[in-house]
């Protein structure tokens, strides 16, 4: 239960992450942090919250 709790939370806050990051890099800056800091910690949060979700489904 608490591994798919922190897989779900890893998914949207990788999800965000790469958003922010994104329109960071390519327009206008939402958030006053790195933009490709923010993309690449947002792809590892990511892929790392799907890889959770993936593994409990299997299981």
């Amino acid at each position: 239960m608490a591994i798919k709790i922190i897989g779900i939370i890893l998914t949207i806050a990788g999800a965000l992450g790469l958003i922010f990051g994104v329109l960071g890099i390519f327009g206008t800056p939402i958030i006053n942090l790195n933009s490709w800091a923010m993309t690449i910690l947002g792809f590892i949060f990511f892929v790392s919250g799907i890889g959770m979700l993936k593994k409990l489904g299997q299981s």
